[in-house]
This record gives structure tokens, sequence and C-alpha cells, in this order.
């Protein structure tokens, strides 16, 4: 008997969009056409709210009030003009000029809505030059999509997050650093629970971190209202991705006028969160001129972070930002658990003020852009004593003073696209267990040996500061140099770097012999 063959998958929405999106690769690099996408994705859903509000208007009666803006704007729905409504850009789609249609399109809605105000892309379309009949097929995909017809489920938010994954995996290495993975995300937001108050992200790519913070509280029954968001972004496309990432979720936040430089130029520099989210760049180098920043107030009571690496210097600026009793989840690099110089005094100086609550050490390959292990830090400005009333529940934590919770994580996690690790909903759900566990002093909480210890401080001092799990965590079944691969791996990065930095520091030297007339021959 002939064997049956199996049906085909039927695709999601979100993989058939990027099939389509994939045929402008070629004529658009894959960092110019993330914006190109999800700006057409953000046009049609502003469109489908704004038509639903229109045929409110006239089953109600108020045909009068159809082009007013202030009845949109006060459903928190965005004011399209005819010229920037999904229907106009559908039928002119196989015109020559399309791509200008777009591009004023989007001008016209932010033109027309200031809290969109450099959101949207500026000019992409016509400036990109794209083949009319595959933005046409795109148009026409998208036009598919009816991105408000389930109440129950985020579509739009849902391919945004796709969409960003799957285009910092097409970027990899050096380039995706607008997105961290959800998985280190969930776990974040899981373990230091924003569920009330001032949160910030001082580098906040996306949005990613903002995005997941709101999905917690509404996971535990809170109140979004309750939370104010406050984030900066250095780089000008990926801070339009932020806005219009946060714009189609609803999420009002203010990210600072302009995409700015959080050290050179401090968009809130009197902020006080409650709750700071992160994932600053690796290893920053030169992130300050010698003679710059040495006294600016975020330094204060520190050393000065060293101008070779900004490890320090993003965490002293969230420091400088944490509430009375404020808690921050980061991610760094793993040097910054042991580094000399500057960064051990600040290192130090931040466990004797009982600053550091967890060190949690990462898998290798969560991320795209780097296969190396990371570090997420959890810094907590009250470990006293205390009652909190969570939006679920209340809970009760006990005196954690002049202690820290190490927990390696490196044996954790499943596989994701071939050559990624990411967390399950299980990984996350014990790991925050076992760490609340930890801060209520709980007796379900016990040393573990390969995944948790919980060190005195007396301990610490004797480990000479040192944050490096490895140093406190009983390992029993693996290999006592557990730490060399990925040292290897550090080693083999900042070596390379060392040689760019060397041939590049050759060449400008040869440039200023030539220049002279003193040509030099290798």
């Amino acid at each position: 008997m002939a064997k049956q063959a199996k049906p085909k998958k039927e695709k999601s929405i979100e993989e058939t969009l990027w099939d389509s999106a994939n045929k402008l690769r070629g004529t658009v690099e894959s960092s110019e056409y993330k914006h190109v996408v999800l700006g057409l994705i953000f046009l049609k859903f502003a469109s489908d709210k704004f038509s639903a509000r229109r045929k409110e208007l006239i089953a109600e009666e108020k045909e009068k009030y159809l082009e007013m803006k202030e009845f949109y704007n006060m459903s928190n729905i965005f004011f399209l003009p005819e010229e920037s409504r999904w229907s106009f850009i559908i039928e002119n789609s196989k015109q020559s000029d399309i791509a200008l249609r777009i591009d004023t399109a989007l001008h016209t809605i932010e033109k027309n809505n200031p809290a969109l105000k450099g959101a949207l892309p500026d000019n992409y379309f016509s400036r990109l030059n794209m083949d009319v009949s595959k933005l046409a097929a795109l148009l026409d995909t998208i036009n598919n999509i009816d991105t408000i017809k389930d109440k129950q489920t985020d579509i739009v938010g849902r391919v945004y997050e796709y969409f960003l994954s799957k285009f910092a995996l097409a970027e990899g290495k050096g380039k995706g650093e607008f997105y961290t993975p959800k998985s280190i995300v969930n776990l974040i937001a899981e373990m230091i629970e924003p569920y009330k108050g001032v949160i910030y992200d001082p580098a906040c790519g996306s949005g990613g971190m903002f995005v997941q913070s709101i999905k917690f509280i509404e996971n535990h029954h809170g109140n979004k209202k309750e939370i104010s968001i406050y984030g900066q972004e250095y780089t000008a496309t990926t801070y339009k991705l932020a806005k219009m990432n946060l714009a189609i979720r609803g999420i009002a936040a203010n990210l600072g006028d302009v995409a700015a430089d959080t050290f050179g130029r401090d968009q809130h520099p009197d902020l006080k969160a409650d709750y700071i989210m992160a994932n600053p760049p690796f290893n920053q180098k030169d992130w300050r001129a010698a003679d710059e920043l040495k006294d600016d107030p975020r330094w204060r009571g520190y050393d000065v972070p060293p101008t070779s690496n900004a490890n320090y210097a993003w965490i002293l600026n969230m420091v400088s930002k944490l509430s009375e009793n404020g808690v921050a989840g980061f991610i760094l690099a793993n040097g910054a658990l042991s580094g000399g110089g500057e960064e051990y005094k600040i290192r130090r100086k931040l466990i004797e003020n009982d600053l550091v609550e967890a060190i949690v050490i990462l898998p290798q390959n969560m991320f795209y852009t780097t296969n190396i292990s990371v570090t997420l830090w959890i810094l907590n400005k009250n470990k006293k004593a205390r009652t909190v009333q969570f939006p679920d529940e209340t809970r009760n934590y006990r005196d954690r003073q002049n202690e820290i919770l190490f927990m390696d994580l490196r044996e954790v996690g499943i596989p994701f696209e071939k050559k990624f690790i990411q967390f399950s909903e299980k990984n996350i759900k014990d790991v925050t267990q076992a760490y609340h566990n930890w801060q209520a002093n709980l007796s379900q909480y016990k040393d573990v040996p390969e995944f948790c210890y919980s060190a005195s401080f007396e301990v610490v001092v004797a480990k000479d500061f040192s944050l490096v799990p490895s140093k406190y965590i009983t390992f029993v079944n693996r290999d006592e140099n557990i730490d060399f691969d990925d040292q290897m791996k550090a080693l083999q990065v900042e070596f390379s770097e060392l040689l760019q930095a060397e041939a590049q520091s050759k060449n400008d030297l040869l440039t200023v012999f030539n220049e002279l007339g003193y040509g030099i021959k290798l």
C-alpha cells in the first residue's frame, strides 16, 4: 500500500510574512528592510484601528466628526488622513510611484500624531529604490492580515516579536544589537517582578524589556496604568523601532526627545527608577574621551570607570538611577565579574554597599551576536526584611543583607534554531522559584551543587570580591576547569580586536609618512 503523504503544515502569519519580506533581499540589506516591513505592518495596524473607530462613529451617527482627529485620539487611535490610509496604499500598490506614496503616508501620520514623533521610517521606501513588483507582492501579503480580528491575540505584537528575532538572527554577529532574546527578557522580568512604579532601560534597543514588563503585569493581574516607562537608545534607526514597537502595543513611554548616547547626553538625569532592565553593549571601548565625564555625578562615591571598557559605567549609571527600594536586572559580559584596576575597586564598593543580590551565569549561544556565555546581575537597594503586596499575592522577604546568591545556568536550556539555546517556561519557573525562595529565606531553598550557592559577605571577601559563580558553587560532575572554554572564547574575541587595532595603527602611521613625502615600503 502506498505511503500516504503527510499534509503540509499551514504556515503561520509570521512565516508567510517573512517569506514575502525575504523576496526584498538582494536589493535591500536586512538591516534596512526590517524598517520597511515593520513600517508597513505598523501602517496596516494603524489603518485597521482607524477604520474600526470610523465605523463606530458612523454607527453613533457622528459622521460630522469623521475627519476630526480628536475623536480618534480620545480612544487612543492614531488619526490617518486619506493619503495615509491602507486602502489608499493598496489602490495604488501597482503604481510606479508606490514607494513615494508609502513614504508620504508614514510622514503624514507622524505629522498628525505627536506621540509618533521620531518613530516612523523616514524616506526609506523612495531611497532604497525597491523593485515595484516585489514591494507590491509584500503589500498584498500584509493586506490579507486582519490585525484586529482576534481581540484576545496580540497579532501585531506577535508579528513584531517574530520579525525582530528573525532580523537579529539574519544580521548575526556584530549586528542585531537591537534585540535581546525573548527567553532572557522573560527570565529578568520574572526575577525582578516589575509590577508597579518606574521602569528604566538605559540601552533600550527595540523596547523588548518594556514589552515583557507589561506582559508580566498582565499575567499577574496588575494595572498597566501604575507603570511609567523611561528609556534611551543611541542608534537612530533602533530608536524608531522601539517607538514603533511600543506604539503598536499602546504602551506610553518616554525614550527621550531623540536618539542619544546615554553617557554623553543623559536624557533622564534626575530619574529614580523602581525597576531597571537592560542589556547594554558588551565591553564597549572608548566610550568617553580620557578627560570627559570624570566628574559625572553618576560615579559619585565610586572610582571613575575606565575608558577602555564601559561595563562598569553602565553599572554605575544604573545604580545612580535606582530609587530607595529599586532593583535592577541586566546582562554583562563575564569579564566584569573579576576585572582588576578601577573595575575591582568599583565592584568591591558595590559589594561593600550591599547592592549585589544575585549573579546568574547564562549558557553560551543564547545571543545572536556572540556565542560567549554572559552574566545576569541583580542589584537590589533593599535586601532587608519587608512585605510586598503584588497584584496576585503577598510576599514576605526575609533579611538577606550581606549575602549574594550565585547561580550557574550553563547546563540549562533547550535548543533553538539549530545552533542557539533558549530557556523553556519550565527552566524560567525553576530558576525564579529558587531565587524567590532564597529571597524569602524559605526552607525550600537549599544550596545545590552545580546550580546555586548563597555566599555570605565574609566568604566573598575571602575570595577577594570576585563574583565568578564557579568560585562559590560546588561542582561534582563537571571538570573543575569549567571556565576554560568561556575564557578562551573571550580571549579569542579580545585578541582579534587587538590585531585589528594594531593593523589600523600601522595603516594610520603609513598614511602620515606618505603624506609627508616619505613613503615606506613593506
